[in-house]
């Protein structure tokens, strides 16, 4: 029988789909429609991986880990603090007959999933390596995709790491390119893979393009690089900060890995603006009672990881642009 959702693999609670479970099973056989998944590398969400990093106090062995019990007690990578997870690539092992893909893919073929490790049953057989700088962990393992699952192969013309990398955060640069239109004042807050795509897709719409980063160095490389017209140094977590540097702007992009920048965010709209948050580190509740309680009319908008035709947008974003190549191979090297 079809289970396009994998439902059959929730162990906990009853009668939830697999992201909301506590607990899948990834050890079960293989269903009719399913795709098995010999995983290579495990790419964490910043909001994930920032984390577990403090929470590591900056160890690898400790990452790895905190890595290796969270799946091992919830079939998946789930991080329980931050609610997020990743996405992941490896080699098809098997797919069965009844999977969309069975007349697509063979097995050997490497291919990025582009959902969430937060419904993806996982089984580790060893983690090989972290590596922080990339957010990127290298493993032996196996992982289930279900029917509905989304994937992509692995472009042959872009270094697999920066590949990864891009397909991890795809969905920034195809909300963005909804939503902006010529002329139009954009912020973006936060300037890592996220945010450097979403800068270079509104700027190439022909936006006026914002940086907004903690990191002074990281906001302005983006100005120097072409991605955006102008750079700000501030705290997005101090809404106060932002709003005395940053105010009326048409649309807003929070892209930020840490919690508490919602409220940056909405001072930093104008009155009728918008704000799409990105992050994965967004509370719905503190975004939507905090621009109540300001008395801001703006358009609150959660960025969908998934948009039709987000992969080969970010990737020929990616393809069209060395300054974007340069950035994500200094960030994966």
């Amino acid at each position: 029988m079809p289970d396009p959702y994998g439902l059959r693999r929730v162990v906990r609670p009853a009668g939830v789909l697999p992201q909301q479970a506590d607990a899948l099973d990834p050890a079960m056989p293989l269903g009719d429609d399913e795709l098995l998944i010999d995983v290579e590398h495990l790419n964490i969400d910043a909001a994930s991986f920032r984390q577990l990093e403090e929470a590591a106090k900056g160890d690898p062995r400790r990452i790895a880990g905190l890595v290796a019990e969270i799946v091992r007690g919830r079939g998946k990578m789930h991080n329980p603090v931050t609610g997020s997870g990743g996405m992941l690539i490896g080699r098809v092992a098997r797919i069965a007959p009844g999977h969309p893909a069975a007349s697509e893919l063979k097995a050997g073929e490497r291919i990025a999933t582009l959902v969430s490790l937060t419904l993806t049953p996982l089984l580790l057989e060893e983690i090989v390596s972290v590596e922080p700088k990339a957010e990127r962990i290298a493993v032996r393992g196996k992982a289930v995709l279900f029917a509905s699952g989304l994937w992509a192969p692995l472009p042959e013309d872009l270094p697999l790491e920066m590949s990864l990398a891009v397909l991890d955060v795809c969905g920034a640069p195809a909300w963005v390119a909804r939503l902006v239109r010529p002329g139009m004042r954009v912020l973006v807050l936060g300037a890592g893979k996220s945010g450097s795509l979403a800068c270079a897709q509104a700027r190439k719409l022909s936006a006026r393009v914002t940086a907004l980063d903690y990191d002074t160095a990281a906001a302005e490389r983006l100005v120097k690089e072409g991605l955006a017209d102008a750079a700000l140094q501030a705290d997005a977590t101090r809404p106060l900060e932002v709003f005395a540097k940053a105010r009326d702007f048409d649309l807003v992009v929070n892209c930020a890995s840490v919690p508490g920048t919602e409220m940056a965010s909405i001072l930093a709209a104008r009155e009728g603006g918008e704000v799409l948050f990105f992050s994965m580190a967004t509370s719905f509740t503190a975004a939507a009672l905090g621009a109540e309680g300001v008395g801001k009319d703006v358009r609150l908008t959660i960025g969908n990881g998934y948009a039709r035709g987000h992969a080969r947008l970010a990737l020929d974003l990616v393809r069209g642009s060395a300054a974007l190549q340069r950035l994500f191979a200094a960030r994966v090297s």
